[in-house]
């Protein structure tokens, strides 16, 4: 089958082979249809220029396919997990002719993506490309990295307030439980902004691209790594809250012993964890361990 020379940024191209394969546009699809035609081919080409090896790239929801075919241009092997069945009859059109394609139809954060890696990247560089859903991202960028599977490297688009806070410096106002989390399993970056305009229908927020390299992962040595993210999501669940008041109440830790471990990590009860940088919540978690155990 010949490749069709679609213009998948052209609202009126989207409809009309929506259209023609049953599926109606509307809002309903709960969809916003990239329409700024620069912004994908940055992304793939953001994958392409990671290696000069053989490329294989998870993809997390294809839409019409309009980051699908850019990836498929320039890697050699492209899995795409799509939830939405109704939009495989487009797809099959869309990116008809491409033998370098897999579909499959499953929920990202239950599928087995051990299986997809072992039956479809074998001997490839592995990638996770990817327009991901605002209200999925944490979730979905959290299963990717605590699976500790082999990509390279994550490279998708997001709301913007969440790409800066998936960024930003541990020890920040700005900094979170997920920013923590991402930091000790990778190097992330903001490669580019985009705009709501970039959208149809344009949604109320902008956007961004961001990168998570996982060949830059820190080494923690942390002694409990299970304590040591729980201390994590305790500490920044009641943000206003001093470490000694937020890791008590989050891990049921007698204070008197938390206080013994605050003071053996240098700090004071009354920090806040968005004050601390990644070496003293690593130190403190060791800390509170050596209490605990």
């Amino acid at each position: 089958m010949e490749k069709k020379n679609y213009t998948l940024t052209d609202i009126s191209t989207i409809k009309k082979v929506m259209g023609e394969n049953g599926v109606t546009f509307s809002k309903g699809l709960g969809q916003n249809f990239l329409v700024n035609p620069t912004v994908c081919p940055r992304m793939a080409d953001a994958v392409r220029e990671s290696t000069d090896g053989k490329i294989g790239v998870l993809e997390i929801g294809a839409g019409v396919g309009v980051l699908t075919k850019e990836l498929l241009e320039r890697c050699e092997k492209v899995v795409c997990v799509e939830l939405d069945t109704r939009l495989f009859p487009v797809l099959d059109d869309t990116l008809a002719g491409y033998d370098n394609l897999t579909l499959i139809n499953a929920d990202i954060l239950k599928v087995d993506l051990e299986s997809i890696i072992k039956e479809h990247f074998d001997g490839m560089e592995i990638f996770v490309c990817a327009n991901l859903p605002y209200y999925i991202t944490s979730p979905v960028i959290m299963r990717l990295l605590e699976e500790k599977l082999p990509f390279r490297k994550i490279i998708v688009m997001v709301q913007k307030e969440a790409g800066d806070r998936l960024c930003a410096k541990v020890g920040t106002r700005e900094s979170g439980a997920v920013t923590v989390a991402v930091n000790y399993y990778a190097r992330a970056r903001k490669l580019f902004d985009v705009s709501r305009g970039s959208f149809m229908p344009s949604p109320n927020v902008d956007s961004c691209v961001i990168e998570l390299d996982l060949t830059q992962k820190g080494d923690y040595n942390i002694q409990d790594e299970k304590l040591f993210f729980k201390m994590i999501k305790s500490a920044f669940a009641q943000r206003r809250k001093t470490i000694l008041n937020s890791i008590s109440s989050g891990m049921g830790i007698d204070k008197a012993k938390l206080s013994t471990a605050i003071e053996n990590a240098g700090l004071s009860p009354a920090a806040r964890a968005e004050a601390l940088t990644m070496e003293q919540l690593t130190d403190l978690s060791d800390k509170i361990y050596e209490v605990i155990k």
